[in-house]
């Protein structure tokens, strides 16, 4: 373990004294480069303390991302595998999974309330429409607090425009694929407008996978007469799918008979309705922001990936309101900033789950019954969080940065059936089933999460960070409340975590940039599921697991006309100390799911023909992973080969294709052992798909 990460920390100490000496007048400044999450506001990147990416517009724009994983991989150490639809699960310093690890945000605030946690929650906001996506990787600052422990995902939103504009965009594709981006709006005077509208169909390219999507964003900018701003923004999506992309196949099928779909009757729908007003008013030293919203959470679903343990629909709904306070001040002396904040989240929710009995036709479910209530419970989720985040400068080119952060969050249970457990046979499973019922309840917690951090600029073209965050996630709702076999959900603790992190940052000339970064991250109380050999699940808090890795990412300039991009982590998760009962110890084993290999290769060639436009070759690497939690069996890995082309005829005008999968490989969105039946179960991803569109432009 200490070479797996004193090793590359190493070599890293060994390239910053290269770099230093052979950095000379002529290398450029990275001044210009911008990160808003780590710190709430535009901050020199040169001067953070940890690993945030952004892609920006031009980048989004011309992807054009029908799914977050066409648009995440190119940011090193980020993966999102397909669930089906926009449906995800996220891999940033951890391993691929639907955890409660990370934090997902539009525009700074959270998408969702901490305790209602949604693997999915990218699909509820606009990324093709979106100005820019920001990535910062491991826990959260202290400005964030509990979710962000693999990382943070910013989506912002476009602003209004200065001038009268509109946009439509319209793309075709295989399986049935349908979708219209509308985006118009103005400025006059002091306020702006601009909305935004997402209509997404497709047939699915698996059997009975069908997808639909409405989303729209409303933002109005608006310029006070005493030199404050408002952004006020609405947005909302309403989601209607047939689930497929996790439901797994039998090697025989997934090897001849992909488009398969072994839980045609699964389903999924889901609205979601976000309103904020930010007020913030900055003075020549001083920054006051203030943000109310308010949110709406529904969804309905057939989980299809627990048919053969834990059938059943699920219903869950949860109303927010919350407050964002911040209050930054800046003093001349050592260029020290103060930033004192309030995040304040009150979410009442509920859950009512039902068991089916579903038919099992040879090896696909055909119909199902509802047969009795599981669960039917109200909770609510509070949080309260001050911070305090401190940045200063003791030398010209470094930068301090330290900050502390108070969470106390309780979740209110009450309990709508008899506390005693219910049992359940059904007939899809092996087993009869148990579900038990914590009794009416309050659970609260109070966590302190300390960070420094320090940045070094060397030159104008060499940047360098080392950091020490400490994070902690409460348990979510489900966790908690819906706890199955588990008889003392309750009691689950909190994960706790210290991250450790060096890095750095620079430019050769004008052609080359790169980002280095090594990582090693101990998670305490981890809150891992254990699968039965009767095929059931018990969540619990493991002793402890472990979390290095390398990143690194690097553009070259090759020429005017091509360049050539690079994302690639090495990582290595394993279970120090997990024994999930009397007979089993998975202690040293490496995390299933978790795959050591990530990368992502995007060459672009811009030629005089294209006008603008350009031609990308994308190169996608998965390596391979363990498929089940005592490490005997391997999915080997796959790659993937992508081709975009944009062509703007003129100002108006701009024409488009792209084809994913180009080779059409056989892969895996997901790949598990079952040790029960003994059997290999495979998602089979996409096969080679086309894909073209128009923009036109009204200005």
């Amino acid at each position: 373990m200490k070479q797996f990460f004193f090793g590359p920390a190493l070599s890293l100490v060994c390239l910053f004294n290269i770099l230093v000496d052979a950095s000379a007048a002529d290398l450029t400044s990275d001044a210009g480069e911008i990160t808003v999450t780590g710190t709430r506001e535009k901050t020199i990147k040169a001067e953070t303390a940890e690993s945030s990416d952004v892609i920006e517009k031009n980048e989004v724009r011309d992807t054009r991302p029908a799914h977050p994983s066409e648009i995440t991989s190119q940011v090193p150490g980020a993966h999102i595998s397909v669930t089906g639809g926009e449906g995800h699960q996220t891999a940033i310093r951890q391993p691929i999974s639907t955890s409660p690890l990370y934090l997902y945000l539009e525009d700074g605030i959270p998408s969702r309330s901490t305790g209602f946690f949604n693997h999915n929650a990218l699909y509820e906001l606009n990324l093709p429409q979106a100005e820019s996506i920001e990535i910062t990787k491991g826990p959260g600052t202290a400005l964030y607090g509990s979710d962000a422990i693999g990382g943070i995902i910013n989506v912002m939103t476009r602003p209004a425009p200065l001038k009268p504009e509109a946009e439509v965009n319209l793309e075709t594709g295989e399986y049935g694929w349908r979708r219209m981006l509308i985006s118009g709006g103005n400025t006059r005077e002091d306020d702006g407008v601009r909305a935004e509208a997402n209509l997404t169909h497709t047939d699915g390219w698996r059997e009975a996978t069908d997808y639909d999507r409405q989303a729209g964003t409303v933002r109005w900018d608006s310029t006070l007469t005493n030199g404050a701003t408002i952004k006020t923004l609405l947005s909302g999506s309403s989601i209607d799918q047939q689930t497929a992309g996790s439901s797994r196949l039998l090697k025989d099928d997934y090897e001849n008979n992909p488009t398969l779909n072994y839980t045609p009757i699964s389903y999924r729908q889901v609205d979601a309705l976000r309103l904020s007003v930010a007020y913030e008013k900055e003075g020549a030293d001083s920054l006051v922001s203030i943000v109310p919203y308010v949110r709406s959470n529904a969804m309905e679903y057939m989980p299809n990936w627990s048919f053969s343990y834990d059938p059943k629909i699920s219903n869950t709904e949860n109303a927010s309101c919350g407050l964002l306070l911040k209050y930054r001040k800046d003093f001349d002396p050592l260029r020290t900033r103060i930033v004192l904040g309030l995040d304040a989240d009150y979410s009442p929710g509920q859950k009512l789950e039902k068991s089916i009995d579903a038919v099992l036709v040879g090896r696909t479910y055909t119909s199902y019954t509802e047969t009795q209530t599981i669960y039917d419970y109200d909770v609510t989720f509070t949080g309260t969080s001050p911070y305090l985040h401190v940045e200063t400068s003791p030398v010209e080119k470094l930068r301090i940065a330290a900050g502390v952060r108070y969470d106390r969050m309780e979740y209110d249970y009450d309990n709508h059936l008899a506390d005693t457990p219910i049992v359940v046979n059904p007939a899809s499973t092996a087993f009869p089933v148990t579900y038990n019922h914590p009794v009416d309840s309050r659970v609260d917690y109070s966590h302190l999460s300390p960070k420094l951090g320090a940045a070094y600029v060397f030159s104008e073209a060499l940047n360098g960070f080392v950091s020490y965050r400490h994070a902690f996630r409460v348990p979510s709702e489900g966790q908690l409340f819906s706890p199955g076999k588990a008889t003392s959900s309750l009691e689950l603790e909190p994960v706790k975590v210290d991250s450790y992190e060096l890095g750095v940052r620079g430019k050769s000339g004008e052609q080359v940039s790169y980002e280095v970064s090594v990582y090693h991250m101990v998670k305490e109380d981890d809150i891992l599921t254990y699968k039965y050999p009767d095929n059931s699940r018990e969540v619990m808090n493991a002793g402890e697991t472990l979390h290095r890795g390398v990143e690194a990412g690097v553009h070259f300039g090759i020429g005017k006309e091509v360049s050539l991009s690079i994302a690639a982590s090495y990582a290595k998760h394993t279970y120090e100390l997990w024994q999930p009962d009397s007979t089993t110890d998975l202690s040293g084993k490496e995390m299933e799911s978790a795959p050591r290999l990530l990368a992502n290769t995007r060459l672009h060639y811009r030629p005089a023909l294209l006008k603008g436009g350009r031609l990308t070759l994308e190169w996608e690497r998965l390596g391979s992973y363990w498929m089940d939690q005592e490490n005997t069996y391997e999915y080997d890995g796959h790659d993937l080969y992508h081709l975009r082309i944009n062509y703007p005829v003129n100002k108006a005008w701009e024409f488009y294709g792209r084809i994913m999968n180009i080779v059409d490989e056989r892969y895996a969105t997901a790949a598990s052992y079952n040790t029960t039946g003994d059997l290999f179960e495979y998602a089979p991803g996409m096969p080679r798909t086309f894909y073209a569109g128009v923009n036109y432009n009204f200005r």
